[in-house]
């Protein structure tokens, strides 16, 4: 019987709504998050680095406190961080972060990327890194209707040479596919070189549906990663951190500490990288 004209029709939910309630129970299934594993001491040709959406240093609890987010920085010792939302969003785009006070904490040195005096990224987008040299830094401006950036930094560290892609892509689906695309484009365009890349890309779904399948091309498959969002119960791995060559990314895991879930609305990513593992024929060369 055909519905009455005076009641709606029901209408399926989206496959990837299913797709992100099925997440949700197994998490609810799962409980509270485990708290981060302790860092080991590097060996020669490794780094740990990180990226984590600071959300303009606003917590979950509404709260806007820096201090917090420079705590939980500190917390993940990092050599290499890629930061989001690290600007103020209207007027006149200020950073938000102590940077001087975080680098006599942290050791972390805040590349100069803005044109704004006083900010801290390019689009949000912002890069620190500890005992390195910038050999050649790109901004890129990334196709779709939201203004989306992302930072290509060529760096000299202790341990080699390596690109490290900065990036915080768009919330819809098309949006994302165009700037995957865009942000290998521009990885084509360089050197060969180890290569990262850091950020929330907005994406959690693996696979054929996600819109950053062009970036197994590079990278190679990405999985189901680590989920990220939201911080009080994770479900959802929109947070990344890929590498290329594979083979010289270490376990990726969400830094889950009692901090890190109040003080955003995403939880950071942390792994151990060796680039001893990126001596490959092709590198060496470029070296």
């Amino acid at each position: 019987m055909p519905p009455s004209p005076n009641r709606p029709v029901r209408t399926a939910l989206p496959t990837e709504l299913h797709g992100a309630l099925r997440k949700l129970g197994g998490a609810l299934l799962r409980g509270k998050p485990r708290g981060p594993a302790p860092i080991a001491p590097r060996a020669d040709g490794s780094l740990i680095v990180a990226s984590y959406n600071i959300h303009k240093c606003v917590g979950v609890d509404r709260r806007f406190d820096p201090g917090r987010i420079a705590a939980v920085i500190a917390e993940l010792d990092a050599d290499v961080l890629a930061l989001q939302e690290v600007d103020r969003r209207f007027g006149q785009r200020t950073g938000l972060l102590n940077t001087a006070a975080l680098e006599r904490r942290t050791g972390l040195t805040l590349l100069h990327v803005s044109d704004t005096p006083g900010g801290h990224g390019w689009h949000g987008n912002a890069l620190l890194v500890r005992q390195g040299r910038l050999i050649r830094l790109r901004r890129l401006n990334l196709p779709g209707a939201e203004a989306r950036g992302a930072l290509l930094a060529e760096l000299q560290l202790p341990a080699g040479k390596l690109r490290v892609v900065a990036a915080h892509l768009g919330l819809l689906r098309r949006h994302r596919a165009m700037q995957a695309q865009a942000l290998l484009d521009a990885i084509g365009h360089g050197s060969p070189m180890p290569t990262l890349l850091l950020g929330d890309l907005n994406e959690w779904r693996p696979g054929i549906p996600s819109s950053l399948v062009a970036l197994e091309s590079f990278f190679g498959p990405l999985g189901p990663g680590q989920p990220s969002f939201p911080s009080r119960l994770p479900f959802l791995a929109l947070d990344r951190i890929l590498a290329h060559p594979q083979q010289m990314l270490g376990n990726v895991e969400a830094h889950s500490s009692p901090l890190a879930r109040l003080a955003s609305d995403h939880l950071p990513l942390r792994a151990r990288i060796d680039l001893r593992e990126a001596a490959m024929p092709a590198f060496a060369a470029a070296a």
